[in-house]
């Protein structure tokens, strides 16, 4: 499956970072994204309690072909606690809400969210398969696994995509998804590109952060370790400049840079935060200053691990502290 090298998130305007935007907003948003050849939206059963699902359907109203449309499954709000799901009648049935929240015929790429570590994959993989049979899901795409998983999941299906964190603060994809990827000719979707907003400069005290902002409980943000991280801000704003682009740009261009299979989907509620992500497709920086740029931000300077121990336990993608 051919991606656009640059798609959106749209997570943040339901979910995850505080207080979403009004409805309103989130729309003229996605709107502005459309008029600006943005072609590719990332959503989910998750997100917002299925409220995401319906902000891009109704985005998409009359515009539906104009983009690559991606949602996700086996992760859903259950009575307000998020549940882990891979069962396939479970899957079968989330579909189909997808599809009625988001008002169309079918999806283009439609992944598996998390595995359900209690659900065989191949069992998850194969419900997915029978819906891209039955013409309701284009392709079939995976999210937070690892190479092994991958690997269980290609013996029962084709899939189109693999979607994990990845960007200079978390480069777990290099522990073999990203070389396993490239070589079966998969899409590796990279969500959280520029690290939470880390990278973008958009986080000057987390503890200003609001109440359910997710990041409140994520080690790297946490007291013990965000004054390091912090004092890696200075310099990566210089190194920004250096390469006449902004932060989050530089963070965008780095990512593009490690292979024409790896396809950002930054998130964001700012209509020119999201002009300011596009137009990383079209810079030109230097392979010198984007090296200097990965050795800057790395797993040797970002001090702790990208999720606590709860969070952690949910995904399968390999991890640093795993390989040491």
């Amino acid at each position: 499956m051919i991606l656009p090298r640059m798609g959106l998130g749209c997570m943040n305007l339901s979910h995850a970072y505080g207080i979403p935007p009004s409805e309103e907003e989130g729309l003229a948003l996605l709107r502005e994204a459309l008029d600006n050849g943005v072609t590719h939206l990332d959503t989910a059963t998750l997100y917002g309690g299925g409220r995401n699902e319906e902000l891009v359907g109704k985005a998409l109203k009359g515009r539906r072909d104009e983009v690559v449309l991606a949602s996700k499954g086996g992760m859903a709000m259950v009575d307000g606690v998020k549940v882990i799901d891979g069962r396939p009648a479970t899957l079968r049935a989330q579909v189909d809400a997808s599809l009625r929240r988001l008002g169309v015929d079918h999806i283009d790429l439609y992944y598996l969210h998390r595995w359900d570590k209690s659900v065989p994959i191949g069992e998850s993989v194969g419900a997915l398969a029978s819906l891209v049979d039955a013409g309701k899901i284009g392709a079939t795409g995976l999210s937070e696994v690892s190479v092994a998983r991958l690997r269980e999941a290609q013996a029962v299906a084709p899939i189109a995509a693999v979607q994990n964190e990845y960007s200079l603060w978390s480069r777990n994809p290099e522990l073999g998804m990203l070389s396993a990827t490239a070589d079966d000719g998969i899409a590796l979707v990279a969500f959280s590109p520029v690290a939470r907003g880390f990278l973008g400069d958009a986080v000057g005290d987390p503890a200003s952060l609001t109440e359910k902002d997710i990041r409140r409980a994520m080690p790297r943000f946490q007291p013990e370790n965000w004054p390091a991280n912090a004092a890696l801000l200075p310099a990566w704003r210089a190194l920004a400049a250096e390469a006449g682009c902004t932060p989050a740009q530089l963070a965008l261009a780095w990512l593009l840079s490690r292979g024409e299979h790896v396809v950002p989907i930054p998130g964001t509620t700012s209509v020119s935060h999201m002009r300011e992500n596009h137009e990383a497709t079209a810079l030109t920086i230097d392979d010198s200053l984007l090296a200097r740029a990965g050795a800057l931000i790395s797993t040797s300077t970002v001090a702790g691990p990208r999720y606590a121990p709860g969070p952690a336990a949910e995904v399968d993608a390999e991890t640093f502290e795993d390989a040491a």
